[in-house]
């Protein structure tokens, strides 16, 4: 199909492809788990392996990718990545995938991705300088201007995870410090506080159900998680001045009611039109972003 450019979504858990056509909708779809543990070789093959299939149904451009890590902006090589890919630090991205698809490949961030995607059909469609921040088991967050993300000098603009967060300081962050955001607005945040005051060690999600369900001191975690998020959202509303800020992943639902109170209250007046609004496009967020990224290089 003319126009229709193929997104890659690579993360720890799962691997996607999809053939987006050039109105950001998705035609075709295909996923499978990611050989992590294989090593990144692995990880690469199955990832040009679920392109190919859709290969011909695309145009004769980039392929798109959204992946797990911090990307370099000048190499398309992984600066950094955390255990969820073993060994996928230092790897080639952009050169490893072109060499098996015979295209030119495009990658960031799988955040970024996401963001791209909620800027073009997404909830910030209306929208071209927008902040997303993702709460998953971890906290990761991409800033978009004019419609492009805003990488930073390594790649890593956004990281918002190493904020320092009131609350969080008998909470350990994935860095392996102890008050930042990340380590309590995210969801092993939120198992992490849920033991340290019960003694029971949970998932984050499970959690989660307890708060629905009625657990009191699940939803005591939850609200604290959630205050410590909206306050720093307002925040770097006053540092970053989007039109938008978003917030998508697994652990955002929990997070929400009182994120979004806080968000409200501690928005300084000037930004008092900024609104906080959940992402739309979900799981493939990254898959359309990732193709909004090809396509932006054919522009």
């Amino acid at each position: 199909m003319t126009g229709a450019v193929v997104g890659l979504d690579i993360g720890g858990t799962k691997t996607a492809a999809a053939l987006v056509g050039p109105g950001g909708d998705v035609l075709e779809r295909r996923q499978v788990p990611t050989p992590a543990r294989s090593g990144p070789a692995a990880v690469l093959d199955t990832a040009a392996r679920l392109a190919a299939d859709l290969l011909d149904a695309a145009g004769p451009g980039p392929v798109g990718v959204g992946t797990a890590g911090t990307v370099d902006p000048a190499t398309g090589t992984i600066r950094y990545a955390t255990d969820s890919l073993p060994g996928w630090t230092g790897t080639p991205v952009v050169d490893a995938l072109a060499g098996r698809l015979g295209r030119s490949v495009r990658v960031t961030n799988d955040v970024n991705a996401a963001a791209l995607g909620e800027c073009w059909v997404g909830a910030a469609r209306d929208c071209r300088d927008v902040l997303l921040v993702a709460v998953g088991t971890g906290l990761g967050a991409a800033i978009v201007r004019d419609g492009r993300v805003e990488a930073g000098a390594r790649g890593a603009a956004g990281e918002i995870a190493h904020l320092p967060a009131p609350g969080a300081q008998r909470l350990r962050c994935g860095c392996g410090r102890y008050g930042h955001l990340e380590a309590i607005a995210s969801g092993t945040g939120v198992a992490a506080a849920y033991a340290l005051a019960t003694g029971t060690r949970l998932t984050g999600r499970t959690v989660a159900e307890r708060a629905a369900a009625g657990d009191i001191v699940a939803r005591q975690v939850l609200d604290r998680a959630g205050t410590a998020l909206g306050t720093a959202l307002a925040g770097l509303v006053a540092l970053l001045d989007p039109q938008a800020v978003l917030v998508a992943g697994g652990a955002a639902g929990g997070l929400l009611p009182a994120g979004s109170a806080a968000y409200s209250a501690e928005l300084p007046a000037g930004w008092a039109d900024v609104p906080l609004r959940p992402a739309a496009l979900g799981p493939d967020a990254v898959v359309v972003g990732a193709a909004r990224l090809a396509m932006d290089t054919q522009e």
